[in-house]
């Protein structure tokens, strides 16, 4: 019995060690409102913004509020935001497009908010996704 905890210990050790190696380097964090609804919203915000080792998202759908950790060196918060808004999703900086927002679910097409004002230079279109899918790789 001793020998298995001593045995789990070393193995969540050595998981903790890989962990650690695998973080954010140049890391900044930042907090940001995106709009969304339901727990398939947080699964789509969190996947359009997450990068292996670059970037991070943690969205809460109560606060509609989501934490962008980022190596600042490879990205910064609007190219981040511009992914999410290409499936779908405006933030205070960046108002998706309407067809993309018509792609998502029922239940995730939110009420967009009068204070998210359709401006053109801040509406995330189709053409950008290409830019924005070349600087992914």
């Amino acid at each position: 019995m001793n020998s298995i905890t001593k045995g789990l210990m070393a193995i969540t050790l050595l998981l903790s060690a890989v962990v650690s190696t695998a973080q954010i380097k140049n890391s900044k964090t930042e907090t940001v409102k995106i709009f969304g609804n339901c727990g398939m919203c947080e699964s789509k915000i969190e996947k359009a913004g997450n990068q292996k080792d670059i970037a991070s998202v943690d969205w809460n759908k109560d606060s509609k509020m989501a934490t962008l950790i980022y190596d600042s060196k490879i990205t910064n918060k609007d190219e981040i935001l511009k992914r999410i808004a290409l499936v779908g999703y405006d933030s205070e900086q960046f108002h998706a497009e309407e067809a993309a927002f018509n792609k998502l679910p029922g239940c995730c097409q939110y009420d967009r908010a009068a204070d998210v004002k359709e401006e053109k230079e801040n509406t995330v279109h189709r053409s950008q996704a290409v830019e924005v899918q070349r600087k992914k790789k």
